[in-house]
């Protein structure tokens, strides 16, 4: 069973009580969770794949072949 500790007082949750939680109390959490890692001074490298998608996407734009949407196209998707 897999647990998710989310205070300094050591509470601990199921995977399963968190999804219970009503979804403004699971944002808060995951705000206050990454709010943790912003702060944290540890250095959280990227996967090489990120870099294979970024590399990609440079590409396209590099030689015009990249296709834009609108706000109102992207939404239509």
């Amino acid at each position: 069973m897999r647990h998710v500790s989310i205070t300094e007082k050591g509470l601990v949750m199921t995977v399963a009580e968190i999804k219970e939680m009503p979804v403004n109390q699971r944002i808060v959490l995951m705000e206050e969770l990454w709010d943790t890692l912003c702060h944290d001074k540890v250095e959280i490298k990227s996967p090489p794949w990120h870099k294979e998608i970024l590399d990609e996407r440079m590409e396209l734009i590099n030689s015009g072949k990249a296709e834009y949407l609108s706000i109102q196209e992207l939404k239509r998707r």
